[in-house]
């Protein structure tokens, strides 16, 4: 392994603490002092791969939306079927994946950044472009295949999206379990709506 490779590896493991600590005590109490104190290393070690906390958060950022690509993964078993993948995709969305992959106070912590922060701005759009084209060649395949009848695929797409994100924001403040998963497959069958899908069962929950 070169050494840019370590390196890499170093800062990833970083990263991993300083985001199990934010999950714990919230971003704005997470400093490279406590990382430091969990790795049992010197702060000094930290600030070598991270100049500044700014730097550390700018990591932190990049690791909560790679994440998010994850939900997007189709897997092998239905990557040759353009319907089952995109079930599968839409299935991944409205689930407990979401909860099990993020935190909603950590990933809105960061996400509030944005609004100040122009790098933390940059990164969240260029991440959500990219994911709204990999939904929109998820339908257009569908399309292609004669498995999906959408007239305007990008509108769909973006309704998925903007569903999505008013979805999460709201389920985020529900606390009653039952009441939780209620929503989240109202919210589900509306984005199979967007897309005249009706076998919902069809949908990993």
């Amino acid at each position: 392994m070169g050494r840019k490779s370590l390196k890499e590896a170093r800062k990833k493991e970083i990263i991993k603490v300083f985001y199990s600590l934010a999950r714990k005590n919230g971003l704005e109490n997470t400093s490279i002092a406590k990382i430091a104190a969990k790795m049992e290393i010197n702060p000094s070690l930290i600030i070598h791969y991270f100049q500044t906390r700014e730097d550390l958060v700018y990591g932190l950022v990049d690791y909560i939306l790679d994440k998010y690509k994850l939900i997007y993964k189709v897997s092998a078993t239905n990557a040759k079927d353009s319907r089952k993948a995109l079930l599968e995709i839409l299935g991944n969305i409205f689930s407990k994946k979401w909860n099990t992959l993020f935190d909603d106070g950590l990933f809105y912590g960061c996400y509030a950044m944005a609004f100040r922060d122009p790098k933390v701005r940059d990164l969240y759009k260029k991440l959500l472009d990219s994911l709204r084209e990999m939904l929109i060649g998820h339908i257009e395949q569908c399309r292609a295949d004669g498995v999906l009848d959408i007239d305007d695929v990008e509108t769909a797409a973006d309704n998925i999206f903007v569903l999505i994100d008013g979805a999460y924001f709201y389920l985020s403040l529900i606390t009653d379990k039952e009441a939780y998963e209620q929503r989240l497959a109202k919210y589900r069958q509306q984005a199979l709506s967007i897309l005249h899908l009706t076998e919902a069962s069809e949908v990993a929950g």
